[in-house]
């Protein structure tokens, strides 16, 4: 007779069975880039998020945004309560995101309803209660199916009254009653003194809260959003920051959690063919991050401009970020040696971005090359020169924004090209912002007098998976563009 399986005695008999999969907290996607990379998903689906806030911090837009894609991008229709604004200043306001709020309404993918509260109107009795405000939410929620409700703002619902139970109570029922319901419902708030909100109920009642910072850095502003709680859920933690822009919100990660980018064994031209010989495998690793550092007049940007050349003539968008220099003194400049990129901005193979380092801080420049990257999406970068952006910050303010901006490029593909300026006396094996390790190719050059003469060299530090050449390289300039002489420097300046 066959023999019988006979359990453990110290094993659980429940144990044999399959274990049930974990249901986990449903969520609603945002439609907001970056938001829903933070919150892992979005926004709690079926219950209450509390977005606050000081004034002119956002929180308006973050609401309508989130009503809009939804009823654009996820098939979820919307209502927009606003105590505060008429349905007339909420269109206006919000098509400077690029949104058609009246085109939504009348598809009925989205419904605009303004409650008038005025205080001096309002007689504070114990039997007061917000029957009516459900009422008339209801049968808005009715009338379209919605799926997502916004609340804005509840200062304006609760301002003429000074009951605290009063106000306790009917904050609490509100909650309840939109989670009755099953919306996705956000409600705003303001910012309290030294505390989240001005009542200090609504931040417990709520599953989810997010706090928006409208503050003056070096008298700079800078918008900044935090998940301040979210139950059910892991999320990022951190302070991000995050703009307003023609296209609606965008909120900038820190960086990517774990170093699992893929790493690409395609090699792209540098634009320069004596380079790509010294480098020892033909180019660059597509998707890999090249420093260039060196004096001023060693050639930095005339090499950062080959390569964009290079990738044009491949049919590769690339973008230009030129902290330095204007779009028109670039263009002329490398018509020297031999680089037309004038038909390249005309095609749309390559654009400009070009801001002063002081036109705003170090976390909105990043934020906005986040923009231009995901509004563009090109296939090179370039950062001219990332040595600027000190004036804005410390060296560790300026590694920390490196380290988010190499990683952002590696997560999307992007072969990046950061030049440095190094100051005359120093070494030059120096980048003077800490970011020689996080590169995967960095080339130094360097201006010499020897002999009378005034040459340039070039010296490969690393170059990560290739067997680069260890020699210096006379670096040369002409109408014909760069050229690596075949001669080693020893040889020929000894």
């Amino acid at each position: 007779m066959p023999r019988k399986k006979m359990l453990s005695r110290n094993r659980p008999r429940d144990s044999v069975r399959a274990a049930k999969p974990l249901r986990l907290l449903p969520k609603a996607a945002t439609g907001i880039q970056g938001l829903d990379e933070i919150t892992r998903g979005g926004l709690p689906k079926g219950r209450t998020t509390l977005v606050c806030g000081t004034a002119g911090c956002g929180k308006t837009m973050f609401a309508m945004e989130f009503l809009v894609r939804g009823a654009q991008q996820y098939g979820e229709p919307g209502v927009f309560i606003s105590f505060e604004e008429s349905a007339e200043d909420l269109a206006q306001n919000v098509a400077s995101m690029g949104f058609d709020l009246n085109a939504l309404i009348a598809r009925k993918k989205v419904v605009v309803d303004h409650i008038r509260v005025v205080k001096s109107e309002i007689e504070e009795t114990g039997s007061f209660d917000l029957e009516g405000l459900f009422i008339r939410l209801g049968l808005a929620i009715d009338s379209i199916g919605a799926k997502r409700v916004v609340l804005d703002t509840l200062e304006a619902l609760f301002g003429g009254f000074s009951n605290a139970a009063i106000l306790r109570a009917e904050i609490r029922r509100l909650f309840e009653w939109l989670k009755e319901r099953g919306v996705t419902a956000i409600v705003t708030g303001e910012r309290g003194d030294g505390a989240l909100t001005r009542h200090g109920l609504e931040e417990y009642v709520s599953d989810c809260v997010i706090l928006l910072d409208h503050r003056v850095v070096n008298q700079l502003t800078a918008r900044r959003l935090r998940i301040v709680k979210y139950r059910g859920s892991v999320h990022g933690t951190d302070e991000y920051p995050f703009l307003i822009g023609a296209t609606g919100i965008s909120v900038v990660p820190i960086t990517s959690i774990r170093l699992d980018h893929r790493a690409s064994s395609e090699v792209v031209s540098s634009g320069v063919p004596t380079l790509d010989k010294a480098l020892g495998g033909g180019g660059f690793y597509r998707s890999s991050t090249i420093l260039i550092s060196g004096g001023a007049g060693t050639g930095k940007s005339s090499l950062a401009g080959h390569f964009v050349a290079e990738a044009g003539g491949r049919r590769e968008r690339s973008l230009y970020i030129a902290l330095e220099e204007s779009q028109s003194e670039i263009v002329r400049n490398m018509k020297s040696i031999g680089l037309q990129l004038a038909p390249l901005v005309a095609t749309d193979m390559l654009r400009f971005h070009v801001s002063r380092p002081t036109a705003q801080g170090l976390e909105m420049h990043l934020a906005m090359i986040h923009e231009l990257v995901v509004d563009y999406r090109p296939q090179v970068v370039v950062v001219d020169s990332i040595t600027s952006l000190l004036s804005m910050g410390s060296i560790s303010e300026v590694t920390s924004m490196i380290v988010r901006l190499v990683d952002f490029f590696k997560m999307n593909g992007i072969t990046a090209v950061m030049t440095a300026l190094i100051p005359t006396g120093e070494e030059t094996e120096t980048t003077g912002v800490n970011v020689s390790s996080l590169v995967d190719t960095w080339l130094t050059l360097r201006n010499s007098e020897i002999k009378g003469v005034r040459a340039r060299a070039l010296s490969v530090v690393k170059a990560r998976g290739m067997g680069h050449s260890n020699q210096l390289h006379e670096f040369v300039m002409s109408k014909k563009g760069v050229e690596l002489k075949s001669d080693a420097w020893s040889r020929k300046y000894a």
